[in-house]
């Protein structure tokens, strides 16, 4: 049995599954709701995904910027000294997400791996086109890179991110190679990214069904992008079109029920072609962004990527 057999998926996340679409057939797509009302409401704990309010130890810093970039992170720092330091990047289709989303994400991996991590904060779509991001997360790396052994003790540093992170985390990887660099990261943690702007078969065909992702609001989220369309394919806006030889240890996650689901096996698999180790999991009935919901599917994606940042940083 293979994990898109649907005999696969446990009933439990079945019914979550169900749950969710209900919930979301309540509610208008992500398209069609004015950018700006979208970021409030998460900012305030609206919308289909759990609230969880900044922490307190986590701490934004200035860095030197990208020309017209934000130049800043947010650390957590363990209580011990870093077995690894892991350099995330958000989610949210280019236009949506903030650094502090994802301190409670990110403490559960510093407290269950020992490492720190440095959440980057990149300029947002639509008001900055691409390569504003890209930029932004380039010259984070830039920064760790430089900083990592005095600042954190440690010069194991893994890149990761989920759906437009994953896609700057590959990104930002191209750009460093390209700077004679790459042999700097230690490891990918690659979560349901998007790596072909043009759309794979998986999203082309996915339609209208609201699981968190559609086609029309992955298209409306890689418009907001802003990539001309003769730089479409290009690698430093889709990098499954990268040369990806010398690349990272690589550990790709997605679920079976996300439009994505191409673009992590394509990306995967061209990972191995170029002589990278590359290991894909599938979650069984996963939507997009479902590791972001209390469920047993979620709690397994969590200790899968725990299991891989510990080999890294232990390696």
């Amino acid at each position: 049995m293979t994990p898109f057999d649907p005999a696969a998926i446990s009933p439990e996340t079945l019914a979550f599954v169900k749950k969710l679409e209900a919930q979301l057939a309540k509610l208008p797509a992500t398209h069609e709701v004015p950018i700006e009302l979208t970021r409030r409401a998460r900012d305030e704990g609206f919308g289909p995904f759990p609230f969880l309010p900044p922490l307190a130890e986590a701490v934004d810093v200035d860095i030197p910027p990208a020309p017209g970039g934000p130049g800043r992170v947010r650390i957590m720092m363990p209580e011990k000294a870093p077995t690894g330091v892991f350099l995330h990047i958000h989610g949210g289709g280019w236009t949506l997400g903030r650094p502090w989303h994802q301190d409670h994400r990110l403490r559960a991996l510093q407290q269950a791996t020992g490492c720190a991590t440095v959440s980057v904060q990149y300029r947002l779509g639509p008001e900055n086109a691409w390569p504003a991001c890209v930029e932004d997360c380039a010259a984070a790396a830039r920064w760790l890179i430089e900083v990592a052994a005095e600042r954190f003790g440690t010069d194991k540093i893994v890149i990761g991110g989920e759906s437009a992170g994953a896609h700057l985390a590959a990104t930002t990887l191209l750009s460093m190679k390209s700077e004679g660099k790459i042999d700097r990261f230690h490891g990918a943690l690659m979560t349901y990214g998007m790596y072909d702007l043009a759309m794979t078969p998986s999203v082309a065909n996915w339609g209208a069904r609201n699981l968190v992702l559609s086609t029309p609001t992955v298209a409306w989220f890689t418009k907001n992008l802003g990539v001309p369309a003769d730089q479409l394919c290009t690698p430093l806006a889709s990098p499954l079109y990268g040369v990806l030889a010398h690349m990272p240890p690589a550990l790709f996650q997605c679920g079976t029920f996300d439009p994505l689901m191409d673009d992590t096996a394509f990306m995967a698999a061209r990972w191995a072609q170029a002589g990278a180790a590359a290991t894909t999991i599938w979650y069984p009935g996963g939507t997009h962004a479902f590791d972001y919901f209390d469920t047993p599917l979620a709690r397994q994606a969590g200790r899968d990527a725990v299991e891989f940042l510990t080999k890294v940083f232990s390696g």
